[in-house]
C-alpha cells in the first residue's frame, strides 16, 4: 500500500496574511474596500501636445494679387472721389514680411460722372483737397497692437507748385491729374505682425453745382484699406 502524497506547502505573503487578519476584524467588504484604497494607483493626465507649426491667424488684405487697389467714395450725387494704392517694393505684397521696408505709393482723383471725362472744367463739380492723413494699426499674434506708420500733408505741399490749387486745397478733378504720391515707406514692424491697417483721412471741399464758387461744402473721407503681412518663412 502507498503512502499518502504529502500536500505541498504554500507560503503565505505578509500581504495576504495582513488581508486575511483584516477580514477577521473587519468583514469582507469593508476589507476590500482598504485593500483597494491600498493598491490605488495616482492617475497623470499627459500634456496636450504642442502644435509649433500652428499657423497665424487669417488677414483678409484688400490688395489684389498684384498688389494694388482702387477704393471709391460718393461725395454727391454721381460725383466720385477715387483713391487708389499699390505696392512700391516689394511689388507684390505676398513679399511683405515684418521685417525690412514695405513701400507704397497713392493717388487720390474725382470723376463727375454726370459729364464726359473729356468736358472741360467749368462743366464739371470741382473737388478740391486740403489735407490727407494715414494713420495706422497692427494686428499681432500676441494680440498687441501698435501704430509705426503715420503720414499728414497738405497735398499743396506734395506737388509742383503750377498745380491748380486755391484757399480750399489743390484741384482734384483737373487735366494735371488730382494728387499724386509715388512712394512712402512702412518701416520694419513688430516680429509677430500678420496684418496692418492703414486707415486714409482726406479733408475735401465739394461744388454742389458746376461753375458755382457759391455752392461748395467741406467732408471729410475715410478709407480703411487692410494689408495681410506674411511670415519671412513663407
Amino acid at each position: 500500500m502507498s503512502a499518502p502524497r504529502a500536500r505541498p506547502l504554500y507560503r503565505l505573503t505578509a500581504t495576504a496574511i495582513t488581508f486575511a487578519a483584516v477580514i477577521a476584524l473587519t468583514g469582507c467588504a469593508q476589507a476590500l474596500d482598504l485593500f483597494n484604497d491600498g493598491q490605488a494607483v495616482q492617475s497623470i493626465t499627459p500634456p496636450a501636445p504642442t502644435d509649433a507649426t500652428t499657423e497665424p491667424p487669417q488677414f483678409e488684405s484688400a490688395f489684389t494679387r498684384d498688389g494694388s487697389v482702387s477704393l471709391s467714395t460718393e461725395v454727391a450725387d454721381d460725383l466720385e472721389v477715387r483713391l487708389d494704392v499699390w505696392a512700391h517694393a516689394p511689388k507684390r505684397t505676398m513679399q511683405w514680411h515684418p521685417s525690412g521696408e514695405k513701400s507704397f505709393g497713392f493717388a487720390v482723383n474725382v470723376h463727375d460722372h454726370r459729364v464726359d471725362e473729356k468736358a472741360i472744367l467749368a462743366q464739371k463739380r470741382r473737388v478740391y483737397i486740403s489735407q490727407v492723413s494715414i494713420t495706422s494699426q497692427t494686428a499681432q499674434r500676441s494680440a498687441q497692437t501698435s501704430a509705426p506708420f503715420q503720414f499728414d500733408a497738405d497735398p499743396r505741399a506734395l506737388v509742383p507748385t503750377d498745380t491748380l490749387r486755391s484757399d480750399r486745397g489743390l484741384l482734384l478733378n483737373s487735366f494735371q491729374g488730382g494728387l499724386l504720391v509715388p512712394e512712402t515707406a512702412i518701416h520694419e514692424l513688430p516680429e509677430d505682425t500678420y496684418g496692418i491697417s492703414l486707415q486714409f483721412t482726406l479733408t475735401v471741399s465739394v461744388e454742389g453745382a458746376a461753375n458755382d464758387d457759391a455752392s461748395f461744402s467741406q467732408q471729410t473721407v475715410h478709407q480703411v484699406l487692410p494689408i495681410a503681412i506674411h511670415s519671412s518663412e513663407t
